[in-house]
């Protein structure tokens, strides 16, 4: 009996300890205040109600978020958004979490939730800038500060080089925007009334935009000045050869060349062709003269090979005519035969250099501009060498006495011509070489014969591919 009694007496005691255990739990675990001495970024919430922090913060952050932020840029110029219009999101997701596991739940988990609850949080700050990038674009960027404005350069009518400088304007410097945006955030959720008093202003940092071209590019190319030009006469052109001239003139006028690039006539005649097209006037076929497309295209290469010999150039290619021509002397032309025969020069100055070509009256003049010692300058002198006479052709015709003859074409002498080039410095000659050795064949004299019985036979000229210099192939 007294061991029974022993036995109850245990059993109620583990019992009444249970309950006892089990009604502390539930009066630990089922609170729905905040553990003391808790605090979320400097707002004391210990012992505060769950719910109500819950609904306080939120009202808070919505708050924050609210807060507007002035960003000012130069004197006049001011935008005003909210923080959350500029990309920043305030979140308590870690917090909110930990309020749950104090609340849902079993109850023993509720209970280790509250026994290890931190006593510290922080709030949790986001910054999309894409957000604010669309307020601060590129097109408010263009109406607030302008567009840069390339620096330029112009040959005045007096051939005088004139530069202009370029206009700056500014763009958002967002790596440093970034930086003084998130100083400047508030970090702490305070009382609402507080927050809906706040105002951020802000300067917003800017770059220094600047154009394509500015003026140091353009005078590091180096055209400092006119360094030579080279006239020719167009004499007696008619309307035809004065339409070719212009339009290979205006073809070659404003061409640009890099430090070593070489200018190529031909494709400069391609251009002529393209944009101007070429109208029929006296061709060189095979050292004859006859109708054709293009004609005086070949005075404007002489022209500029003349401008290019006197500042120095570097020749890569260039040929007399077949036939002398009116407005050089001879030995001092560039003949162009499109597929055929080229002229090209490199620019060997070291620094940019710009063409201008151009009729005016009866004068094509081709200038020169660029870098060149004031000090130095070319003297071009050609001298005939050897007079060709020309040789006979016969051609048969029989209605002429046997053995009679008629000119039927005068003959017209060669030339052989050498050209020299003489560099002056500081006035004195410094040194003289030889250019060229230019041939211009004789034309040969045409005579008509009738050899009858005549032991000796005419022999036939041989055929010649047409060469058509001084102008352009026809497309036919």
């Amino acid at each position: 009996m007294k061991k029974a009694h022993i036995v109850l007496t245990a059993a109620i005691s583990l019992l009444l300890a249970a309950s006892l255990l089990a009604g502390g739990l539930h009066l630990y675990g089922g609170q729905h205040t905040i553990p003391k001495g808790t605090r979320l970024t400097g707002w004391d919430i210990g012992g505060h109600e769950a719910a109500g922090v819950r609904s306080e913060l939120a009202a808070r952050l919505e708050a924050l978020e609210a807060i507007p932020l002035v960003l000012k840029a130069g004197d006049n110029t001011e935008l005003t958004v909210t923080l959350k219009q500029a990309g920043v999101a305030y979140e308590a997701g870690a917090f909110l979490q930990g309020l749950k596991s104090l609340t849902e739940g079993r109850m023993l988990d509720r209970a280790q939730a509250r026994r290890s609850f931190a006593r510290s949080w922080e709030l949790g700050i986001h910054l999309d800038l894409e957000q604010l990038q669309s307020s601060l674009s590129p097109a408010w960027e263009r109406e607030s500060f302008g567009t840069p404005v390339d620096a330029t350069r112009r040959i005045t009518e007096d051939d005088r080089v004139v530069y202009t400088a370029e206009t700056t304007s500014y763009e958002v410097d967002w790596y440093g925007l970034e930086l003084a945006l998130r100083a400047a955030l508030p970090v702490q959720p305070a009382e609402r009334e507080a927050l809906q008093a706040k105002r951020i202003t802000l300067e917003v940092p800017l770059t220094v935009k600047e154009p394509a071209i500015t003026l140091k590019v353009l005078k590091d190319q180096g055209i400092e000045r006119k360094i030579t030009q080279f006239s020719t006469s167009l004499g007696l052109s008619g309307p035809g050869r004065t339409f070719n001239v212009e339009a290979a003139a205006k073809a070659v006028n404003g061409t640009i060349l890099p430090p070593d690039a070489v200018f190529d006539y031909g494709k400069a005649i391609e251009k002529a062709q393209r944009e101007s097209g070429l109208r029929e006037a006296p061709v060189i076929v095979n050292g004859k003269l006859q109708p054709g497309t293009g004609g005086g295209i070949c005075q404007v290469s002489s022209t500029l090979y003349n401008a290019a010999l006197r500042a120095g150039l570097e020749i890569v290619e260039r040929r007399n005519h077949s036939l002398p021509v009116s407005y050089l002397p001879k030995g001092q032309d560039a003949t162009f035969a499109q597929g055929y025969i080229n002229f090209r020069f490199r620019n060997n100055t070291g620094k940019y250099l710009i063409i201008k070509a151009a009729v005016q009256g009866r004068t094509l003049t081709v200038k020169l501009f660029g870098t060149f010692p004031k000090n130095v300058y070319y003297t071009v002198q050609s001298q005939t060498v050897e007079i060709l006479q020309p040789a006979a052709r016969y051609v048969s015709d029989s209605s002429l006495p046997r053995g009679g003859t008629r000119v039927i074409q005068s003959g017209k002498i060669g030339y052989v011509v050498e050209t020299y080039i003489i560099r002056y410095i500081d006035g004195k000659a410094a040194e003289k070489k030889q250019l060229s050795r230019d041939t211009y064949p004789a034309q040969k004299q045409v005579i008509a014969i009738n050899r009858g019985g005549m032991s000796k036979a005419v022999q036939p000229e041989p055929v010649k591919k047409p060469l058509v210099e001084d102008g352009v192939r026809s497309q036919e």
